[in-house]
Parts: C-alpha cells; structure tokens; sequence
C-alpha cells in the first residue's frame, strides 16, 4: 500500500498493537473511540506496512471488537470512503454480508423486487466476490439476470426512485474499503471490514435490515448503531440469517428488532406457522449465480409455486414490515403473493433491465 504523508495523532498501528490490542485474546485491551478512529484513518490513507496490517486486523478478530470500536471504524469510512446518494423515495437499506453465500440460493434480489412492487422500496449493496468467501453476492445475481450493476451512485439513487430497486457497487460508493481488499484477501480469515461494510448505507436510509450469526451480535450491531455519529438509522432488524446472509431460514429463525430509543427486542420465526414447511436443504442449489436468478425470475414469473417461492413471499414480507407498511407478516405474504399474481413483481425486474 502507498505511504503518505498525511498528518496522524499518537497512536500508529505498530504502537496500538504493543500498548493495547496486541497481546492476545484474553489480556488485550479494548481501545478508546480516538485511537479506533485514527487506527482507520491510518488504514485507510494506506499508511501501515503490509506487516503490521495484517497483524492488526489479526489481533482485532482475536479479541473482538466492542461496539464503541465498531462505531468509530464506522464513522471513519463514513467520513472518508463512502460516497452517499440518497433517494427521493425512503428505501430499507438490505446490507447483506458481502463475502456471499455457496450453497443456498440467494433470495434477496427475489424479495426486494416483491417487495418493491408491493411499495416498499428496496437498497441493496454489494462488492465483487469479497473475502473470505468471495461467493455469490447480490452483485452476481443481478448481473446474471441482466441488470447494470457498475453504477455510479448518483445512478443507483436514480434506479431506486425510477424502479423501487437499487444496487449500490462497493468500488464506487465505498473505494477506500474497496482498496483494501487485497490485503483483506491475504488474511485468509474475516475482518472488521466485513463488518461495518454492511452498514455503509449508501443511500442514508432510515431503516436497515442485516443478518447475524449469534444474539449477542445483533446486540453488537444495534449498539454499533447508536454509537455512530454518522449513522442515522431510526429502526434496524437483524436476523439469523442462511449462511449469515439476509434470508430467513426455514424452520426456526431468530430476529432481533431495534427502533431508535428503546430496548432491542428479539422473536422467533417459524416458517411452519405460515403454511411453509420447508428444511435448509430445500433451498440448496448446485450453482448459486446462475441458479439463484433463474429461481428468482420463475418466482417473479409466477412460473414456480415451490419452497423458493414461499421464501420469496416470506423474505419479502419481512421487508416490507422493516419499513413498517403491513400490520404483519401474514399481510405481508399476502401482498408479495398478489404482485406476483398481478405481474408488478416481474415489471419491476424489467425495469431493472432497461435501467
């Protein structure tokens, strides 16, 4: 990574690394809301060798970040990476971990489309086969199925309020985490990058929906959300998701619901209770890209009435209650089922194209 000759504070990688979060999992301490900001910084202007890089995102996994790290990584590349665009319409920002999914279909692209020619619009955001996984992303969906996604963000705005649907791409609006992706590569393991490029929120919307892997998590992330002074969400859900991806599971899926001001609160759902019984290898496919796109434009098509369709009905029902525009989630099958039925679902994939 290039030097520069940027001006920083007191507390250079290499020295946070000795005084702080360098000795290990259980005798590292955490570090202060400045020293997370200006380690950032640093990282961002490309200011530490590859060596101490490496070392310091190493050392961040071992001992886990709090929230008040997270936030001031956050403000960071709010303030100094990611390029905002922000909609007329007020969109459920869907940011999915951008590392992908390898063996389930990825059901977001299908749902936010539902979604969206129910009135609920939709931003999704995505990189081009991020680490670790550097699987199928919403990026290589859509491209399958015939949408431009290498916009600039000022065009990913204009998509949204012209289709109800928008794709954000990770090396416009967010290029300094994007530059870092060959160092990230190189670590073999997941960073906090992974982490708060899922809130990036490129077109500040109010609402965020995102997956987690464990409770605590969720908790983390609602705790990040606060914290952050850049970022604005008023109400974020977080969910259980399939392969840490925003699609609920079948069978039994934990959520988390936050609204700005009260306590995280956390239910269950159980895809049985709507009529859907289904198990995770039901939803499995052979080739995620290509796979996932013909399964989204079938169901779109109302060409499928199967498990992916009532995950798509689900997952977009589940949407449209982040933004709070049905009373529930049984209402809100009910309106992805009808614009499938009507055809607005698949009017909003061609619009999509001819965009």
């Amino acid at each position: 990574m290039a030097q520069t000759s940027q001006t920083f504070g007191e507390w250079p990688l290499k020295r946070l690394m000795t005084e702080v979060v360098g000795s290990g999992p259980k005798s590292a301490d955490d570090m202060t809301r400045a020293q997370a900001r200006e380690a950032f910084q640093r990282i961002l202007a490309g200011e530490p060798d590859e060596t101490t890089l490496g070392a310091f995102f190493l050392a961040n996994r071992w001992k886990r970040n709090n929230p008040e790290e997270l936030a001031g990584y956050t403000d960071v590349m709010r303030e100094e990476s990611v390029l905002t665009a922000e909609p007329d319409a007020n969109p459920v920002d869907c940011g999915a971990n951008y590392d992908g999914k390898h063996t389930s279909a990825v059901l977001g692209v299908g749902a936010g489309l539902v979604a969206a020619a129910a009135g609920t619009p939709i931003v999704v955001h995505s990189g081009d086969r991020v680490p670790t996984q550097k699987a199928t992303a919403y990026k290589h969906v859509l491209d399958e199925l015939g949408v431009r996604t290498q916009l600039e963000p000022a065009e990913s705005a204009e998509m949204v309020d012209e289709t109800g649907f928008g794709f954000y791409y990770q090396p416009s609006f967010n290029p300094g985490v994007h530059d870092l992706y060959a160092r990230r590569d190189q670590m073999g393991v997941r960073t906090f990058v992974n982490t708060i490029e899922t809130v990036a929120n490129p077109a500040n919307a109010d609402v965020h929906l995102g997956s987690f892997y464990h409770l605590a998590f969720a908790k983390k992330m609602t705790d990040l959300i606060e914290e952050s002074a850049e970022l604005e969400y008023s109400r974020a859900i977080f969910f259980q998701g399939m392969e840490g991806y925003d699609d609920i599971r079948p069978g039994y899926t934990k959520v988390a619901e936050w609204d700005h001001g009260e306590e995280l609160e956390d239910y269950e759902i159980e895809t049985g209770e709507y009529g859907m019984e289904m198990e995770n290898d039901d939803l499995a496919v052979d080739d995620v890209t290509t796979d996932s796109a013909s399964i989204t434009e079938d169901v779109l098509s109302g060409e499928r009435d199967d498990h992916f369709a009532d995950a798509v009905a689900l997952n977009g029902a589940l949407r449209m209650h982040a933004r709070e525009d049905v009373a529930s989630l049984e209402d809100g099958i009910d309106e992805a089922r009808a614009v499938i039925d009507d055809g607005s679902a698949k009017a909003v994939l061609e619009a999509l194209r001819a965009f």
